[in-house]
């Protein structure tokens, strides 16, 4: 697939953290999620800007499942749907972004969402479920004049979803990496990877496809 030339793409690791892989079983354990790092670093040399998010959520957020609530029950609040076992808390393993992947620090813009414990966003551009609060995100690849997001991480069914959703809505051409995505169940992310093609998104199977316009 041919991309703009390079200082008009920007790569997005979403939540491409530990929290979402095996090796943090008591949490949000995504099959095959501790194994996407080598192909996003491949799909970041596409691109002149790199950005990233990250969930990062209070061990004592309102959201969190019980024995009596159940994970994926329904939650009553404004910025809340449904239940998660707790994950991505701030000094956990969980929280930490996979080996081989840049420290936060040394992307170009970078995102934390769902800090406060009765907000549980799912989108890396939005802070909130209504999208009214902006995290930056857009309008910083708006201000590098960003044309196209190339786009993988964790969750496919979820974070990845909502994320490439969002940034079709503000007009970006949207290019998904399916060797640097996996999912939370096999059904929903079948469901979200043809909501997010109906939507617009281009989906490749992997970073080698890609080549680069000159310019």
């Amino acid at each position: 697939m041919k991309l703009p030339a390079k200082h008009q793409v920007a790569s997005l690791d979403v939540d491409a953290q530990y929290t979402f892989t095996p090796l943090c079983p008591d949490e949000l354990p995504v099959p095959g999620g501790d194994e996407i790092a080598d192909e996003l670093n491949r799909q970041s040399s596409f691109a002149a800007w790199r950005v990233g998010s990250k969930d990062a959520h209070s061990p004592q957020a309102k959201w969190i499942s019980t024995d009596k609530h159940p994970p994926y029950s329904p939650i009553e609040g404004k910025n809340m749907d449904i239940r998660w076992p707790p994950h991505a808390v701030p000094g956990t393993k969980g929280f930490e972004l996979l080996a081989g992947l840049p420290h936060p620090s040394d992307y170009d813009f970078f995102v934390w969402k769902g800090v406060e414990p009765d907000m549980h966003p799912y989108g890396a551009c939005y802070q909130d479920l209504q999208q009214r609060m902006s995290t930056g995100l857009i309008e910083f690849l708006e201000s590098k004049r960003v044309s196209t997001v190339l786009v993988g991480g964790l969750a496919t069914d979820y974070c990845v979803r909502h994320t490439v959703e969002q940034l079709l809505d503000a007009g970006f051409s949207v290019v998904v990496n399916r060797a640097a995505i996996r999912g939370v169940n096999d059904e929903s992310s079948r469901h979200a990877i043809a909501e997010m093609i109906q939507h617009g998104a281009i989906f490749v199977h992997d970073s080698a496809v890609l080549e680069q316009t000159d310019g």
